[in-house]
């Protein structure tokens, strides 16, 4: 049985870009790794080599310490530029222009006259895939950079050049266990998308299934891990440049996301999780994983047959399908963020997709965000605040989930994000209130007093905003507000109900049980020790009352964790009255 091969030609560009020019030596080079494949040479067309990553260290570490030297340079040009003009007169700022005049032929030609943040952006261009990412997570940490460079970093490119299907071919070809002729009938040659770790393309299964086959592109996870070390080390050293900006922080966590989306067997855990989650809720769909065609380096799953957010389709939904649409994709990002705590971190329009009958499709699972439960539950309550216009809760709230830098003021924050919030509640009644803008002039807010947020934070920000923009698509006089206030009070009223409020006491019960069963030793231990007080009344032993002591203050500090963690009432009253006792005659 034969392969057919799609010869229709598809072209799939996004915002009308085009793809950047291939390096025509790698892809010689994989031609050549393909061929040598079929004909039995080569037992992995990946290269399987576990120093692989460590191999390509040296020459990449010349590479970005290159970049890294012209950036600086480049940015003392851009300092001189930016510089009034009688400043650039005589012998003012004389030092300056004379160091900018000898570095000058070190720096690129065509970036000399560029500001700053263009040559961030192209530097980062230049140096690959993994660079491109990593200014792309950093255009989202407006908390910590400034909002000139996440701007500009916003621009950098979004689709990469695409890896020849007769490559492509023999990679599914090795990733399968089966023959290629016996598990698909069709494969499209043209990458439906091309992005920096994989490259995917539509097939058909026997079944009738239309299905995406996405490929980890060769070469890219060695590429990937050897980068990642290396950033880790820039990390450092620019920690002693620009401490204030935290780029070691910044590099940490993006090497932490990173380094799980490589391995594709992430991506279909998170999309059978996300599955899980939103099992009830059937008009917010994730596709489904074909397990046994997938790996590490290769995943099928379903093609989701709709259309992404600004496709002409659009224009013919009518009202009731747009309505239903927001309803849908509202519900599904809040409760992704408030009540699962496990939410999709990549999320752009080119993520989501409007399917049949107002439902809402969610691809590109790699890179998720996860709030622990005391986050999501500040996340929760900040949000409730915001849409209901409690604007000391909100800044309460906000605040309660900050770390606060070297030189930093919580209290300054608070003053300004509180600022903030009255005027954007005045422009609710106008029609020009947006959370997610909200949100992100707060995270500034902290960067000015030196209060920094987890990187959750900001990838909330990012799916808020999705949500924001796709639904005025829909609906140019949609309220915000409105539309998440009743999914909020929702998630509230389920968390505070009493089945809810039971299951929290259930989760208390072995402490408790392991508390009322140690009691009796306690309170024993507790009346021998009064005893002993008071017919020992002139004892001058130095130690005296020690035990008591660590008692009264264990069951203090007990009291005070059963309470933030939501415990039990009656295991905190109960621990706070028997420190109280020891207090009163333990000494």
């Amino acid at each position: 049985m034969s392969l057919r091969i799609l010869n229709k030609k598809q072209q799939h560009t996004e915002n009308g870009s085009s793809p950047a020019d291939p390096d025509e030596a790698y892809i010689e080079e994989l031609k050549r790794q393909a061929k040598q494949h079929r004909e039995g040479r080569k037992k992995s067309p990946y290269k399987i080599d576990p120093l692989a990553p460590y191999k390509g260290v040296i020459p990449r570490f010349f590479l970005i310490n290159r970049h890294v030297i012209g950036l600086l340079l480049g940015g003392l040009l851009a300092f001189r530029n930016s510089l009034p003009r009688d400043r650039k007169r005589g012998l003012r700022s004389f030092w300056l222009r004379f160091f900018s005049l000898l570095v000058t032929p070190f720096v690129k030609k065509d970036l000399r006259n560029q500001e700053f943040p263009v040559q961030l952006r192209r530097r980062l261009e230049m140096l690959g895939p993994t660079y491109i990412k990593l200014g792309q997570v950093l255009s989202l940490r407006e908390d910590i950079l400034p909002k000139i460079i996440t701007e500009e970093l916003k621009n950098l490119l979004d689709r990469l050049p695409e890896v020849p299907f007769e490559v492509m071919e023999e990679l599914i070809r090795y990733n399968l266990s089966e023959p290629l002729e016996q598990v698909f009938t069709y494969i499209d040659p043209d990458a439906l998308g091309s992005a920096s770790i994989g490259q995917t393309h539509v097939a058909g299964l026997f079944n009738g299934e239309k299905v995406v086959i996405k490929v980890v592109k060769p070469g890219i996870r060695d590429t990937i891990l050897t980068d990642i070390n290396l950033l880790k080390m820039l990390g450092y050293f620019l920690e002693l440049i620009i401490p204030q900006y935290q780029p070691n922080r910044l590099i940490e966590e993006f090497c932490s996301f990173t380094a799980k989306e490589v391995d594709l067997v992430n991506e279909a855990d998170n999309a059978d999780t996300f599955a899980v989650n939103f099992a009830d809720f059937p008009d917010v769909v994730f596709p489904k994983i074909y397990r046994e065609y997938s790996n590490e380096n290769m995943l099928v799953m379903e093609l989701l047959e709709g259309f992404k957010p600004g496709d002409s389709r659009m224009e013919y939904l009518t009202d009731t399908n747009r309505q239903k649409l927001i309803y849908n994709g509202a519900a599904g990002i809040i409760r992704m963020l408030f009540k699962d705590g496990f939410f999709h971190a990549d999320l752009h329009p080119g993520n989501l997709f409007i399917l049949p009958e107002g439902k809402v499709g969610f691809i590109d699972l790699g890179m998720v965000g996860r709030f622990e439960e005391k986050t999501r539950r500040q996340m929760l309550y900040y949000f409730h605040a915001l849409v209901s216009g409690d604007i000391e809760g909100a800044a309460r709230y906000l605040s309660a989930m900050a770390s606060v830098g070297k030189g930093g003021s919580l209290q300054a924050f608070r003053r300004g994000v509180s600022d903030l919030l009255r005027r954007f509640f005045q422009q609710t009644k106008s029609g020009r209130f947006s959370m997610g803008k909200l949100i992100v002039e707060s995270l500034g807010i902290g960067a000015r007093h030196r209060v920094f947020f987890p990187v959750e934070m900001t990838l909330m920000v990012k799916a808020l905003i999705t949500f924001e923009s796709v639904g005025q698509m829909l609906d140019p006089k949609m309220d915000v507000t409105e539309v998440s206030e009743g999914h909020v009070a929702r998630i509230f009223e389920e968390q505070f109900s009493v089945k809810a409020l039971t299951r929290e006491l259930m989760r208390g019960a072995p402490e408790f049980i392991d508390m009322a069963v140690r009691l009796p030793k306690i309170f024993a231990d507790g009346m021998r020790q009064l005893d002993y007080n008071l017919n020992n009344p002139r004892n001058e032993n130095p130690l005296e009352g020690l035990k008591s002591a660590i008692i009264t203050g264990s069951c203090i500090v007990g009291g005070v964790i059963a309470i933030v963690m939501n415990g039990p009432i009656i295991l905190w009253l109960l621990l706070f009255g028997v420190g109280f006792l020891f207090y009163l005659f333990g000494k």
